[in-house]
């Protein structure tokens, strides 16, 4: 599968072009890449634009490392851009006439009726939109309800949205122009909030840092990567990439399933925040606290099916040792971690050889690799792991302080990035219950399923 021509992809911001042109650092993991005099002036600043094969093949192997996105707005729509509306829905008949009067005329719509408790509402909205009805008589989940109307779409493209979801215009017009990417198989834009009169504390909170919202840049969802999953809330696909469509099996973490599976075909997919959904969040503090133990439930299913992809945190052995140095808390901590931290630099200098500023370019890389290593500590330490954080703080001073340390940080730093509309301390109140309720929901699923796989970290090279 070649890039056409006219394809135009931009370097992603993490990558950065150095010794003078002739090399790029950057994707996911971090490599650097040799251009060739001949790859160099394919570029003009930034960007590349496919001309011939030889700019398609290097176009191709930068998306593939995550080192590039494609600019859809200067991207083709396909030749045939037909495609077929699914929607899952049970009972719900409010959300769905919201819906369905966002999609639009000239699609076709398939509302599946997932055994509603009042299916006569459901049916009655979906005959007032024109939209085909098929009922179910009996609840097999989103993925069942999906599958089922899947096996109904006789388009190239379909399109499979929630009934909590409102569309935008240009929602779906966007996604489609990914699909000039003959590998993309699915394409998911950003879930931001659905605008409220007067919203809640949570509302407000959930509008900065919803689960499903990935947030404001153009990524490829790969693991290990900082887009590694994409929701189904919306999403548009190649109806014949879907092959057996969602796993049935799987009443949450389905969509996570369906990327890995795609992913591992090898096909892409494409996360696109100019294209823009709006959800409803939830509202009260019991129903959103459910739902985000409902997303933790997924983490042992996903570790039996996905075994390299599912850790709640990835470490190469060096970061392994600096955070164990520094949790430690122990006088010799700070200067092992001084000196991990100096040979992995030294190590990474000679790795790039006569790269230009090698020394600089090495203490970035190392300090963003010792970032990143920090953060999952936190993660795991306030989300993943917090039962034996409380254990540990009842008998260690030490765990009591790297706890807090931990918490607040992450609060201080995450507020300054999500910018929320809500004051400091609610935020901080519920960051800190929402990585509560999702580790409870983590817990649950590795104690039904009798295995640690989803509470294990990797340490891999």
């Amino acid at each position: 599968m070649t890039l056409p021509v006219g394809f135009l992809v931009e370097l992603d911001r993490h990558t950065r072009i150095v010794d003078g042109g002739r090399a790029l650092v950057g994707g996911f993991p971090t490599r650097l890449i040799r251009l060739t005099p001949r790859a160099q002036r394919l570029f003009t600043g930034r960007t590349l634009y496919v001309r011939d094969a030889a700019s398609a093949l290097l176009a191709d192997r930068l998306l593939d490392l995550g080192t590039a996105n494609p600019v859809v707005g200067a991207l083709p729509s396909p030749a045939d851009p037909r495609y077929t509306v699914v929607v899952p829905v049970r009972d719900r008949p409010r959300q769905l006439v919201r819906l369905l009067s966002s999609v639009g005329d000239g699609h076709p719509v398939i509302v599946v009726d997932d055994a509603s408790r009042q299916p006569g509402a459901v049916a009655a909205v979906a005959a007032r939109h024109g939209a085909k009805l098929l009922p179910l008589t009996t609840n097999v989940g989103p993925a069942g309800a999906r599958n089922a109307g899947l096996r109904l779409v006789t388009t190239p493209f379909v399109v499979f949205v929630d009934s909590d979801i409102v569309l935008a215009p240009d929602t779906v017009p966007t996604l489609l122009r990914h699909f000039a990417d003959p590998a993309v198989a699915m394409a998911v834009p950003r879930i931001t909030g659905l605008p409220a009169a007067d919203p809640t504390w949570i509302e407000r909170y959930e509008n900065a840092r919803s689960s499903l919202d990935l947030g404001a840049h153009p990524a490829g969802v790969r693991p290990g990567s900082p887009v590694s999953w994409a929701s189904t809330a919306c999403v548009v696909a190649r109806t014949d990439a879907l092959a057996e469509g969602f796993d049935e099996g799987m009443r949450v973490g389905e969509d996570v399933d369906l990327c890995r599976r795609l992913i591992e075909r090898g096909r892409r997919v494409r996360y696109e925040p100019a294209a823009e959904a709006a959800h409803e969040h939830r509202t009260r503090v019991d129903d959103w606290l459910l739902r985000k133990a409902v997303y933790g439930t997924g983490a042992h299913p996903l570790a039996e099916r996905h075994p390299r992809f599912i850790a709640p945190a990835v470490f190469a052995p060096w970061s392994a040792a600096l955070v164990t140095a520094l949790l430690a808390q122990r006088r010799w901590s700070a200067p092992v971690a001084g000196a991990v931290l100096a040979g992995v630099t030294y190590r990474i200098g000679r790795r790039l050889g006569d790269t230009q500023d090698r020394h600089r370019l090495a203490a970035r890389l190392t300090a963003n690799g010792a970032l990143a290593a920090l953060a999952q500590t936190s993660a795991l330490l306030d989300r993943h792991w917090w039962p034996l954080t409380v254990v540990g703080c009842v008998a260690s001073r030490r765990v009591r302080r790297a706890a807090a340390v931990a918490a607040l940080a992450d609060i201080v730093l995450e507020y300054r990035r999500d910018r929320a509309d809500l004051d400091p301390v609610r935020y901080g109140v519920a960051r800190r219950l929402d990585d509560l309720a999702y580790g409870a929901g983590v817990w649950l699923s590795a104690l039904k399923g009798r295995s640690t796989a989803a509470l294990r970290p990797r340490v891999t090279r």
